[in-house]
């Protein structure tokens, strides 16, 4: 990207883009944790078990959300150079 030559209708998509990408990243991430929670519900896991669930329910969140930015930006970035 050259910043600096962009006019103000393309700065505007792009924090509209970034804005789009965080908003989605963080409803993915809650979802993947969310279903990882619920699921382990049935199964009545308790102490050490429960716990390694739910943190590996926040790192695959967490992926998730990172996956989605980059997805996002990068399919942006590739229509702005089109010219789209």
């Amino acid at each position: 990207m050259d910043m600096g030559h962009e006019s103000r209708g393309e700065k505007d998509a792009m924090t509209v883009e970034i804005v789009f990408a965080l908003v989605t990243a963080t409803v993915l991430a809650a979802a993947v944790f969310a279903a990882v929670a619920v699921l382990s519900l049935p199964f009545d896991l308790s102490g050490r078990t429960r716990e390694l669930t739910l943190k590996a329910g926040a790192v695959l969140g967490g992926a998730a959300g990172v996956w989605r930015v980059v997805r996002v930006l990068v399919r942006f970035d590739r229509h702005r150079r089109l010219g789209r």
